[in-house]
């Protein structure tokens, strides 16, 4: 890989880590009425972006 590549890659990476720190911020701030089906739903999708925060966290970590 050149290091062309690996730069655009790098920046690609912390754009999606970016993308899904939002959207955790995006479903935190949702209010669901105490409905319990939407508040769990909710958190689920909470939990998945912060799974892939980390995900992505972990690739450029090792990539640099």
């Amino acid at each position: 890989m050149s290091l062309l590549e690996k730069k655009d890659f790098l920046m690609r990476i912390k754009i999606c880590r970016k993308e899904a720190k939002e959207s955790c911020y995006w479903l935190r701030l949702i209010d669901t009425n105490s409905n319990e089906r939407l508040e769990a739903k909710r958190n689920e999708l909470i939990q998945e972006a912060s799974e892939l925060m980390n995900i992505f966290g972990s690739i450029y970590r090792k990539s640099v």
